[in-house]
């Protein structure tokens, strides 16, 4: 059955695969290498803006098998008819233009966050720029680096976290897949978990993406880049708008 998978789906999942084995039973250290942290962050590298989509959460972190099996069980499911639909570059386009948006939309937010944590230690007298020092170090130190007041504190504390809070997955690119999907053949019915009917994709992939919205913007995420997956399927909407026009002159 695998073999008759069309050939870059198959191959982003053995990828993926591959490098969720290696990382957890060979070189543990490609974590904090390939997963992708907030770019003003010492801890950014360049090639994480695309190495970030093959990796998955951790074997020992509760659920993380989960992470991966997820998101690549959805490509299974709609990455063949896509790959097939739009041809081989288009679809890798889709793939890797979704993560990218992903990424974008995410840090974005971050950003918007950080310069936000970063004004409020300012005015309360600490430099933020020399916690931005300590985040390679792997320190505790921070905690106590000129916490004159509690909200000092607790705002070093939360830069620090932000600072070193990496995102990992393929969902960003996976979203546009569905996203793309929606698009192409809004008619088509899935069934989900927890309703009892197949629902139009149509219907589906607006309520996840407010749902996605809402989480991201609330900071109700549950630890979730809610707003790297709304990047992706806003990306994946887009591409499949702008192709479907052409899409049988095309193919």
């Amino acid at each position: 059955m695998f073999n008759n998978i069309p050939p870059i789906t198959r191959n982003i999942i053995i990828i993926n695969v591959i490098i969720y084995l290696i990382s957890n039973f060979i070189f543990k250290g490609l974590y904090d290498s390939l997963v992708g942290y907030y770019p003003f962050s010492p801890l950014f590298k360049s090639w994480q803006v695309i190495t970030h989509m093959f990796m998955h959460a951790p074997l020992d972190e509760p659920g993380g098998i989960m992470h991966i099996l997820f998101n690549m069980f959805t490509l299974f499911s709609f990455g063949p008819i896509l790959e097939q639909t739009l041809g081989d570059k288009k679809y890798l386009i889709l793939y890797f233009a979704s993560g990218l948006g992903s990424f974008f939309l995410f840090n974005l937010w971050n950003f918007v966050e950080i310069q936000q944590i970063v004004s409020g230690l300012e005015s309360l007298g600490v430099n933020a720029s020399e916690i931005y020092s300590r985040v390679s170090l792997n320190t505790a130190e921070y905690l106590t680096f000129h916490a004159s007041s509690q909200e000092a504190q607790n705002l070093s504390d939360q830069l620090y976290r932000d600072l070193r809070s990496p995102m990992l997955g393929a969902s960003g690119a996976i979203f546009g897949v569905v996203a793309a999907f929606a698009t192409l053949y809004p008619d088509s019915k899935i069934g989900i978990m927890f309703i009892p009917v197949p629902i139009k994709v149509k219907y589906l992939l607006p309520i996840i993406v407010v749902i996605s919205v809402y989480l991201g913007l609330s900071g109700n995420g549950g630890g979730i880049a809610h707003l790297a997956h709304v990047g992706g399927a806003l990306v994946g909407w887009l591409l499949a708008r702008i192709w479907k026009k052409h899409l049988y002159r095309f193919n």
